[in-house]
């Protein structure tokens, strides 16, 4: 069971910056893949930034790339959010995501976070 508990959310006016971290704990974190999603209301979530176990790659939702990081510190157990040039309509709750492999009985583990509010406004 992996736990992550996302923290760096709040409000920015438009071309401000905000990062966003998320904590995981309970399993070993080097072996998950990590994204971040977001969600509005009455929307699906949808994949805003996604980055790979070891963090050699990385991918991004086309309207955030440019503008968006996603990195990871596997020492700290810890993956983030740099957001840039933030725009109103990155006003979202932010999902941190989790998933691996179980290397005995191949099911797919995926766990997600409580979410964090992002507001953009002037």
């Amino acid at each position: 069971q992996v736990q992550l508990v996302e923290s760096g959310g709040g409000s920015a006016r438009p071309g401000e910056s905000l990062r966003l971290s998320c904590t995981a704990s309970g399993d070993t974190f080097r072996n998950y893949h990590m994204s971040w999603y977001r969600q509005t209301p009455g929307k699906e979530r949808e994949l805003v930034a996604g980055i790979t176990n070891g963090g050699e790659s990385t991918r991004y939702e086309d309207s955030v790339k440019g503008r968006f990081t996603i990195s990871r510190d596997n020492a700290k157990n810890t993956v983030y959010l740099q957001m840039n040039s933030l725009k109103p309509e990155d006003t979202a709750v932010y999902y941190c995501h989790a998933d691996s492999i179980d290397l005995v009985t191949k099911a797919l583990k995926i766990y997600w976070g409580q979410g964090t509010q992002v507001t953009v406004s002037s």
